[in-house]
């Protein structure tokens, strides 16, 4: 059933703390901005420092101009994750394009990531109330206080514009896709237009469907992985067999452990492209080591260590499974480990599987978030009851609005990937159908990382969607 929808709130504007602008190299003028924004929008219980850069060119004119130019509009990242900050605006993918088509881009770290009051254990630590106050400021996290968070930066940064200027374009990527829907279900008057890539959220679609749909998907690419490289079928295994020797889990140089489970939450990768390369070269690493030496050596170990960075990036475990909890009654309790551990072909995620009842392939799990990480990561095994809470939690507040999706009159212009693994493209088609005026670009040639894989082919389509017509 349909949630009512995220709740409405008055939105003050953010308060601007701190402007520095510097020229970095290939002419790009930045400023980053720190901002002061309320930590709950419905309550007054502090307030969070969000932090975004501003970028443009760095334009010297022959002829100083006779009035002061006019600002240009600004787009909007909206990174995935969630649990990442942005990249370097000269490393990223959307920089030149952007700014060569007259916008001024915006790169705004989300609430609890980046330099935005990152989230971690320490500060957890120092949150009033034990685990259920941490649990809390955990679950200010999600889509409808990032979409508040944009609202406040806007009318900070848009402050004197024309009225007809103040409305903003957002680019969402992946997680950013789904605020993005949130943002057309709570504020679509902050729109000018949006652009997704890997971000049609499965609105509608309960955390166990989600986990369905992302299981078979994950299984097609563990195929995929063993076809290409069929000698990886016994390399796992020995791997395996090792840790299985040393009783089960093997210390990490930074901390935390080696267990078969985290070995075979590798295939996280397998979704983007060159994902499958990536994960046989860390499987190569260790069954060398093996080899060489009968341990796993530190390097191979740190290359393993680094591989899914959730020890600095705790929000992409912590509240993983509670983006796609839309209203009250609707709880995860660790729905990926539940979906998973039914399924005869991911049987290591029961406590009690030892490796000789599988044989053949070891199969790997995708982007999925179980108790076990909690086990493993260092700065996530004091936070497994914390984690425990939001699993548990069952009064969510809602994060879309489908009357309003489907009387939407903001653009959107959606490239869809067909075999993603992560954005199930069923449900991806059911969203762009519900949400009015969604054009999509459909491909069977990328995968979700295509942004950043290929970006020019992606923005190229994205922008033919807006600029061209069908007839």
């Amino acid at each position: 059933m349909a949630s009512a929808g995220p709740e409405i709130l008055d939105i003050p504007p953010a308060k601007l703390i701190s402007s520095k602008t510097h020229i970095l190299p290939g002419a790009l003028l930045v400023t980053e901005l720190f901002f002061r924004v309320p930590l709950d929008y419905a309550r007054d219980i502090g307030s969070i420092t969000l932090f975004a850069r501003s970028v443009t060119k760095n334009e010297t004119p022959i002829f100083a101009p006779d009035d002061e130019a006019p600002p240009k509009p600004y787009l909007v990242y909206l990174e995935g994750g969630p649990g990442f900050g942005n990249r370097e605006p000269q490393d990223h993918p959307l920089t030149r394009p952007v700014l060569s088509r007259g916008y001024q881009l915006l790169l705004l770290d989300y609430r609890g990531v980046g330099l935005s009051t990152p989230v971690n254990a320490q500060m957890l630590s120092m949150v009033p109330g034990g685990e259920a106050g941490q649990a809390n400021y955990l679950s200010l996290m999600r889509q409808d206080n990032t979409v508040r968070d944009c609202e406040a930066v806007r009318k900070c940064l848009t402050e004197g514009w024309p009225t007809h200027k103040k409305p903003w374009s957002i680019f969402g990527q992946s997680y950013g896709g789904f605020v993005s829907l949130s943002y057309l279900s709570m504020h679509p008057e902050g729109l000018r237009e949006v652009f997704l890539t890997g971000g049609l959220a499965p609105v509608g679609k309960t955390p166990d469907q989600v986990y369905e749909a992302t299981f078979r998907r994950t299984l097609t690419r563990n195929r995929d992985y063993y076809r290409k490289f069929p000698e990886d079928v016994q390399k796992v295994r020995d791997i395996a067999a090792h840790i299985e020797s040393k009783g089960g889990r093997i210390p990490l140089p930074a901390g935390g452990y080696l267990t078969i489970p985290r070995l075979l939450t590798l295939g996280i990768a397998f979704g983007g492209h060159g994902g499958i390369d990536n994960v046989h070269s860390v499987i190569l690493q260790l069954k060398t080591s093996l080899d060489q030496f009968g341990v796993l050596s530190r390097a191979s170990l740190l290359l393993l260590e680094g591989f899914t960075p959730l020890d600095t990036n705790i929000i992409y475990a912590i509240i993983h499974e509670a983006i796609y909890c839309d209203g009250p009654q609707n709880a995860s309790r660790w729905a990926a480990y539940r979906v998973g551990r039914a399924h005869e072909s991911f049987l290591w995620l029961n406590e009690s599987w030892t490796l000789s009842e599988t044989s053949g392939d070891l199969n790997f799990s995708g982007e999925m978030i179980f108790p076990q990480h909690f086990d493993t990561y260092p700065e996530l095994i004091s936070l497994r009851p914390v984690a425990e809470i939001l699993a548990q939690r069952d009064d969510w507040p809602s994060l879309y609005n489908q009357e309003k999706l489907a009387i939407n009159k903001v653009p959107v212009y959606a490239a869809s990937y067909l075999d993603d693994m992560y954005v199930e493209s069923e449900f991806a088609r059911d969203t762009a159908k519900l949400v009015a005026g969604t054009k999509v670009f459909e491909t069977n040639v990328m995968y979700h990382s295509a942004l950043r894989a290929k970006s020019e082919d992606v923005l190229r389509a994205l922008f033919d969607l807006r600029d061209d017509v069908l007839d």
